[in-house]
């Protein structure tokens, strides 16, 4: 039984290390370290930005995208906007045209964004780059709070921060909303914390930054083109900063189906990046770093659903030998929690609805990177992704709404 025990003990200290333990080792180490005086900016810093959205398909909502993208509070003559439409052939380029202030970049083929960013980067003139996504809406001060941080030499980047459009409970894909927004509040809380203590590990595509002459041309099959280059720019050094009040809201998945398609592909994305991210798993070339990307991203997608499974199962086994009331009440424990999560998805009353939602995304998300590991070895998960559909919703103005 000795064996049975060293799993269930190890299996439950990676999951919760994962998930909660090492931010608060980090925390500790920040709130440990002697503060440093913000800088003050000069009032003349307004540094040159090439702001580029990567468009397939989207003309139900880029005309939105391109007036929020000309309204935001940034002055006109250092910022250049670059929409790439490759492979559209819907409306979305010849909606783009009628903004003469914006450059479109349009081929006829497909080739999947980290090809449209590459040739998007490749005509960029600015010092800066700003990525977005198309169905995405920026806060008006999105620009300028990303922009403030290089002028520090040592930010290499800046990430800005993603929420989920709450809808009204009877509309079809609140479930989604509800689970996703949740999933993103945690994730915000864990970037600030990786941030604070170095480097946020990991930008979302959503809206994130980088300086022009630090990025690197990404291969053409790279899956994640937001996560590999951030962290390509965080592996030589510089730090990715997190800035809340730079914001993307975006609206959820049509359904929890079209939701799980999505956290499938990421997972597979993610178990490339590792193997193209190689070089951060050498602990001692850059220890805060590894240590972040490790515990925060790496673990999330190999060992820590692998654990769920061993976690359960031991316990099981430890059942059968001398009683424990340790094991019977962590097993009972498991048995409730993954009840809860499979309740979620019934027809119950608004209050148990939110006792099982943690449950229901935590076990929702874990299944999707165990399917995605299996993508990931037939190879079968293309750059060229069938886009997961999101909410038909009306977007609303910044505020309440975002979760």
């Amino acid at each position: 039984m000795i064996w049975a025990q060293y799993i269930f003990f190890i299996s439950c200290f990676i999951v919760f290390y994962n998930y909660g333990g090492y931010a608060v080792l980090a925390w500790l180490f920040t709130r440990l370290r002697s503060k440093k005086e913000p800088t003050r900016l000069p009032p003349d810093f307004i540094p040159s930005v090439s702001f580029i959205v990567a468009a397939y398909n989207e003309e139900s909502i880029i005309h939105e995208k391109l007036v929020n993208s000309l309204e935001l509070d940034y002055p006109h003559t250092a910022i250049e906007y670059l929409f790439v439409t490759d492979g559209s052939n819907d409306m979305t380029p010849s909606i783009v045209r009628e903004f003469p202030s914006i450059r479109l970049l349009h081929n006829q083929d497909r080739s999947g964004k980290s090809a449209a960013v590459n040739r998007a980067v490749k005509d960029a003139r600015n010092e800066i780059l700003i990525f977005s996504d198309a169905n995405t809406i920026l806060n008006k001060d999105a620009i300028r709070n990303i922009a403030r941080h290089y002028y520090d030499r040592k930010v290499g980047g800046v990430a800005g921060e993603k929420k989920v459009i709450s809808l009204s409970a009877g509309q079809p894909s609140a479930q989604s909303a509800d689970a996703e927004g949740l999933y993103w509040k945690y994730e915000s809380r864990l970037k600030q914390i990786d941030s604070d203590f170095y480097s946020v590990v990991g930008a979302a595509g959503e809206l994130f930054s980088l300086r022009r002459d630090l990025y690197e041309v990404l291969p053409e099959n790279t899956i994640l083109d937001d996560f590999v280059l951030s962290l390509r720019v965080a592996a030589k050094g510089y730090r990715i900063i997190y800035e809340p009040h730079s914001y993307a809201m975006e609206l959820p998945s049509s359904s929890l189906g079209e939701e799980r398609k999505r956290k499938v592909r990421i997972a597979a994305g993610g178990f490339q990046s590792i193997i193209m991210l190689a070089t951060l798993l050498v602990f001692w070339r850059r220890p805060a770093l590894s240590f972040l990307y490790i515990s925060h991203r790496v673990l999330r997608w190999t060992l820590s659903p692998l654990c769920l499974i061993l976690a359960f199962v031991s316990n099981a086994f430890l059942l059968w030998g001398p009683f424990n009331a340790l094991f019977v009440v962590a097993f009972c424990a498991q048995l409730l929690f993954y009840a809860l999560a499979a309740g979620y998805q019934l027809p119950l009353p608004g209050k148990w609805k939110k006792i099982c939602k943690v449950p229901y995304y935590f076990t929702f998300m874990n299944v999707s990177v165990i399917l995605g590991f299996f993508r990931f070895l037939k190879g079968s998960q293309s750059a060229v992704w069938e886009k997961a559909q999101r909410s038909t919703a009306p977007t609303s103005p910044v505020g309440n709404n975002a979760s």
